[in-house]
Formats: C-alpha cells, sequence, structure tokens
C-alpha cells in the first residue's frame, strides 16, 4: 500500500508539474509576456528590460519567460513584431468599414485623424515601438525586424491608396507612412496628445499625387 500510494503521489505530482509546464507555454503566456516588455520599454527604456522585471510585470514565472525568449533579442524583436502586427490589424479593420461606404479622400483622411486622436490608450504602444526602433539602430539583431515592421505599415498605406485611386500606391506609401511617424514623434515629443492637422497633412500628399 505505501508503494501504491508513493506511486499515485509521484504520478499527481507528474500531472501538476505537466500542467505548469503546459500553462507557461501556452500562447496566452507569451502574448502577456511581449505586452509586458512593451510596457517596460515604454516606461522605462531598453535599460529597464530584464527578465525579473518583465517576468514580475507579466505576473508570470521567470522560468516562463525564459522559455519562450532564451535571449533579450528574441523578446525586443517579438515584442515589436507583435505590436506593429496588431497595429495593422486595427487599421485594416478600419480600413475595411471605410471601403465599405465608398469614401472619398478627404473622408479617409478625417478618419485617420480622429483614430489617432481617439485612442490615447496607443501612447504606449507608440513610445515603445519608437524606442524599440532606435534599438535597431545600435543592434543589427533587431534590424530585420524593423524593417519588417515598416513594410508592413507601407503594404496597409498603399492598400488604402490603392482604394482611393492613387496613381503608384507603393510608390507614396513610404512617404505616407514617414509622414504619420513623423507626427506620431512631434506628438510624443512636445506631450500634445492631438491629431490636429493630420489629415490636411495626408490630403497634401494625396493631391501630389494625383496631380
Amino acid at each position: 500500500m505505501p508503494a501504491a500510494g508513493q506511486a499515485t503521489g509521484q504520478a499527481a505530482a507528474t500531472a501538476a508539474a505537466d500542467a505548469t509546464t503546459a500553462a507557461s507555454a501556452s500562447p496566452a503566456t507569451r502574448d502577456r509576456i511581449l505586452h509586458a516588455t512593451l510596457r517596460v520599454v515604454a516606461t522605462d527604456g531598453i535599460g529597464a528590460v530584464t527578465n525579473r522585471r518583465v517576468a514580475a510585470e507579466a505576473g508570470v514565472a521567470l522560468g516562463s519567460l525564459t522559455y519562450h525568449f532564451p535571449s533579450q533579442t528574441e523578446l525586443l524583436r517579438d515584442s515589436l513584431l507583435r505590436y506593429v502586427e496588431e497595429e495593422v490589424a486595427r487599421l485594416g479593420a478600419v480600413a475595411k468599414r471605410l471601403r465599405a461606404s465608398d469614401p472619398t479622400p478627404e473622408q479617409v483622411a478625417i478618419a485617420v485623424e480622429q483614430l489617432i486622436a481617439d485612442d490615447p490608450a496607443r501612447v504606449v504602444g507608440e513610445v515603445a515601438e519608437l524606442e524599440l526602433h532606435l534599438e535597431a539602430s545600435r543592434d543589427p539583431a533587431l534590424q530585420d525586424a524593423s524593417g519588417r515592421c515598416f513594410a508592413a505599415y507601407e503594404d496597409f498605406a498603399a492598400a488604402v491608396m490603392e482604394v482611393l485611386g492613387v496613381p503608384d500606391p507603393q510608390v507614396h506609401a513610404r512617404t505616407v507612412v514617414a509622414l504619420l511617424i513623423g507626427l506620431t514623434v512631434r506628438r510624443l515629443g512636445t506631450g500634445v496628445h492631438d491629431a490636429r492637422g493630420t489629415a490636411d497633412a495626408l490630403m497634401t500628399i494625396v493631391r501630389g499625387a494625383h496631380a
């Protein structure tokens, strides 16, 4: 009986360990770690990103973090890619609604301005993204991720420009993305989280492309 009891106890312990490992390995845990990394970067900069700090911010065990991200480079890279992936998906949903209404270029520009103005919660993500792009200038291991982010934004901008009938949309997409990022830096740097002027700036590009 003692042997049977011991075996049962070992089986229970193994099952509990397996459940803990499964929870640590879950996509939800990974997402918590990535979003926690973005918050730490936005609040205190890249230098504040340590395994212990991020694990505490995410509310996960330190082992869970190292399971998903064996190196800090992987952690920073995937955090940047996740933020942009979510941004592109969010913007894509807005673009889909706009297409369904057959908007004028002016209406699209105004919608973009309102989208930026109405979501102050995005400030954390925007700060983190800019920090990570700057870190990529110092760390070549992050440059591919940075390039993939800009490519995703440019593909989205080109799709919107195409809907608006802008000739050579891919050519102008880079200008649109550069404009929006420049305005983002202005808003963040001045502390004035106001998107006024975004619509006029976008229309300048659209009119110039049509001219």
